[in-house]
């Protein structure tokens, strides 16, 4: 299900969301304050091209309070409204049973959307 459902995301608009936060990702890196939040903005567009067989796990290292700090700032400047959007799409395609493996990448999209640092993408 994997490599199939990896294909039809590409044709069905996951191609666009990752393209979306690479060019993000290039813009927030222009700047040297933004560098932390476009590699996130890279996790996720990696993530959002592939999403079927892929997951983000905490690494089992000691994260510490930079990390929280950044995922707070994260969410207030703009996570929310990344995540709002994945659950809007996540209900959207859930109504169809067609549509539910799809959903479900979105509701993952979404956890990584609210607090992306200190998470890896494997």
């Amino acid at each position: 299900m994997g490599c199939l459902g990896n294909i039809l995301w590409i044709i069905f608009g996951g191609l666009f969301i990752a393209l979306e936060y690479f060019v993000a990702g290039i813009v927030m890196c222009i700047t040297i304050i933004g560098i932390p939040f476009g590699v996130q903005l890279f996790k996720l567009g990696l993530m959002a091209l592939l999403p079927f067989g892929s997951a983000a796990v905490e690494p089992s290292e000691d994260k510490g309070y930079l990390y929280g700090l950044f995922n707070i700032v994260w969410l207030l400047t703009g996570g929310l409204c990344i995540a709002l959007t994945h659950l809007i799409f996540g209900i959207l395609l859930c109504i169809t049973v067609v549509g539910i493996p799809f959903g479900m990448q979105h509701f993952k999209l979404m956890r990584l959307a609210l607090w992306p640092f200190g998470k890896a993408v494997v």
